[in-house]
């Protein structure tokens, strides 16, 4: 036995490596690699149930664990949704102070000649000093800004880490809208763009010196003559002012490294233009480019808080709306040890039960360094979930949803591609446009996982998918996926893998309820015979296998039994003066009401959310709920008519894959 830097335990070629070997004779325990020679001399870090942490103790979000050269391990807390950071333990041997990134909303892209929407706020920090009194930091994650018709781009939400003083990244300035009035970009942590009408819209101002510390930059201005419009500012670059025959690029964000890969954040939306001329690019970071046409502008990556597109403008009359602003992040980071094997680079790691645990909430690579192949891997793969609707719109359905637990993975890069979540229905569709988008497709090792299908609106079924969105009234839901979407793989899942599911059917005139969409576990709810203008549940989620169900993980939502659930379908609107709003992803296969499951009252109504699902929402002035991030998970419906363009369905919630492998 011998004792070396608080750590005890018997050298690894005399000792069990199981924690309940006989007399205590646990081999190893040690983190730092001169412990790791002078007790085990075999170079293995003790490897179950996998690394016991040696720094402080903490819960909430999704856990990356990664080595920095010379061989450090940071744990980091990656918050793509709102929660609670808890620290439950601060006597490791690392110290106490944590790392943070704070990075606010991206602004959504103005109307027709709009300009770009601003990045949300960058800031950044070392030596913070953490307790476990208070123990709990509130973590508030902004979302993007919202780009309607015929409106200037809403501002991004603020991401604050209450640490007891909040520590608050500015969400981004909407983008400046064809308005003499509203042509102007609106502040932010970086401004949004400038429109133009009636002359040059200004840029907003961005959060830059005096403010201190500065979170980033002005937007660009618009230009009357040339009928473009500026691009958004960026985390470290302005916003370009739009030209003669150029809409303003945006501006570019900063690159951080918390998450234990460089990551850029909060570049600002390209402005848009005439049909004629040339739209802005999206700044690094997220940003998305503008258009010129009268189709919808780009929308901003999620999670990065980048700025919207700006919209443009046909040369026939017809304007187009700007895209939304990409949601924010918060991530928190700590020492936890030093020197830990590795096969694999890329996305968030983290070490449970003897696997390590690679998961993907955004686009990137998965490079096996082992220079073979890797065999036995674990994989899950779901595609973005689809929107919800409006006018009694149907809830989006989930993406599909793959596991396959004996995967052989070649030496790397090995592409990853995360489907983002179908937008919500907007409150003035345009022509042609009669369901919600559907999500996009999720891509791994060959394995191509569909988006779910969009709800549908006004008598208008949902749309085919992962799972199918629900029907509105008078329409049904079109069901699971069609056949070329369907990978067929021996597992142990219950349907087998995640097989996709119909949306529910909406009622039949005069009753105008609309249908929740289907999920990996379950068919939406049809809306029940002769109950007026109700809305109906969408369907069962499924729960993630036992080895990504890490406890100190925030992989996964709530459902019907626990956590770690995802794939859940969207609820159905209900029509006025309809009672019920209708709940995402039903907790059981069957709802005996149209309320969403066993306890709910109308007031719980606009944040009941299985599976990470949209719960949707009554006709009376209000948008649906949207599913969480990377849950796969369908948007909510609303009941709300058509014509008013600050309602919204909810938005699907993007995708994930998951890898793990022995340790």
């Amino acid at each position: 036995m011998g004792y070396l830097g608080r750590r005890i335990g018997k050298a690894q070629n005399q000792g069990d490596s199981n924690p309940g070997g006989a007399n205590g004779a646990v081999g190893g325990g040690i983190l730092d690699l001169f412990s790791n020679g002078y007790f085990e001399q075999q170079g293995d870090i003790y490897n179950a149930p996998g690394l016991a942490p040696a720094g402080i103790t903490a819960t909430g979000g999704v856990i990356s664990d990664y080595t920095t050269s010379p061989g450090d391990i940071y744990r980091a807390h990656v918050f793509t949704s709102s929660g609670t950071f808890n620290v439950t333990d601060d006597t490791g041997d690392f110290g106490n102070t944590v790392d943070y990134l704070v990075v606010g909303g991206g602004g959504g892209g103005g109307h027709g000649y709009g300009g770009g929407g601003g990045g949300g706020g960058f800031r950044t920090g070392t030596g913070l000093p953490v307790s476990t009194s208070p123990g709990s930091y509130t973590i508030t994650v902004g979302g993007g800004g919202f780009a309607g018709p015929n409106a200037r781009g809403v501002p991004g939400g603020d991401s604050v880490f209450v640490h007891p003083t909040p520590i608050t990244s500015t969400g981004g300035g909407g983008g400046g809208m064809v308005n003499p009035s509203l042509k102007d970009g609106l502040p932010g942590g970086s401004g949004g763009g400038g429109g133009k009408y009636g002359g040059n819209g200004a840029g907003g101002s961005g959060n830059t010196p005096p403010v201190s510390p500065p979170q980033g930059t002005d937007g660009g201005d618009g230009n009357e003559t040339g009928e473009t419009a500026g691009g958004g500012g960026g985390a470290t670059s302005a916003g370009a002012d739009a030209t003669s025959t150029h809409g303003g690029n945006g501006g570019a964000g900063t690159a951080s490294s918390i998450t234990g890969s460089s990551v850029t954040y909060s570049g600002g939306g390209g402005g848009g233009s005439r049909s004629d001329k040339t739209a802005g690019t999206g700044g690094a970071g997220g940003g998305a480019n503008g258009i010129n046409s009268a189709t919808r502008a780009d929308s901003a990556t999620y999670s990065t808080g980048g700025g919207g597109g700006g919209g443009g403008y046909t040369n026939g009359g017809a304007y187009g709306p700007g895209g939304n602003g990409g949601s924010g992040v918060v991530v928190v980071r700590y020492q936890i040890g030093s020197i830990r094997s590795q096969k694999a680079t890329g996305g968030n790691v983290s070490f449970y039960n003897g696997k390590t645990i690679h998961t993907f909430t955004s686009t990137g690579d998965f490079n096996n360094t082992t220079g073979a192949d890797l065999t036995g891997c674990e994989v899950v793969i779901i595609g973005g979930g689809g929107g919800g609707n409006v006018w009694q719109g149907g809830g989006g359905g989930a993406g599909r949803f793959y596991r396959n637990d004996d995967v052989t993975i070649s030496p790397g890069p090995n592409a990853v591609q995360i489907g983002a979540g179908g937008a919500g229905g907007i409150g003035a569709p345009a022509p042609g446009i009669p369901v919600a988008p559907s999500g996009s497709q999720s891509v791994f090792n060959s394995v191509t996982m569909s988006g779910g299908g969009g709800g549908g609106l006004y008598d208008v079924n949902g749309a085919t998918g992962g799972s199918g969105g629900g029907g509105s009234y008078g329409g049904g839901g079109p069901g699971p996926a069609s056949p070329g979407n369907i990978v067929a793989v021996t597992d142990q899942d219950t349907p087998a893998n995640g097989a996709g599911n119909a949306g529910g059917a909406g009622a039949t005139l005069p009753d105008v309820g609309a249908a929740g969409g289907g999920g990996s576990g379950g068919a939406g709810s049809n809306v029940p015979a002769a109950v007026d203008k109700e809305g109906s549940p969408g369907g069962l989620g499924i729960q993630l296998p036992s080895t990504f169900q890490d406890p100190i993980s925030s992989v996964g939502f709530p459902g019907s039994s626990g956590g770690y659930w995802i794939a859940g379908g969207g609820g159905g609107g209900a029509g006025s003066p309809g009672d019920h709003n209708a709940g995402g992803g039903a907790g059981a296969p069957s709802v005996p009401t149209p309320k969403q499951g066993p306890n709910m009252t109308d007031s719980d109504a606009p944040t009941y959310e299985w599976s990470g699902a949209g719960s949707g929402a009554k006709d009376g002035g209000s948008s649906a709920r949207s599913a969480r991030a990377n849950s796969g998970s369908g948007g909510g419906g609303t009941g709300m008519g058509a014509n008013n363009p600050a309602i919204f369905g909810g938005s699907g919630g993007s995708g994930i894959v998951l890898i793990a492998y022995p340790s």
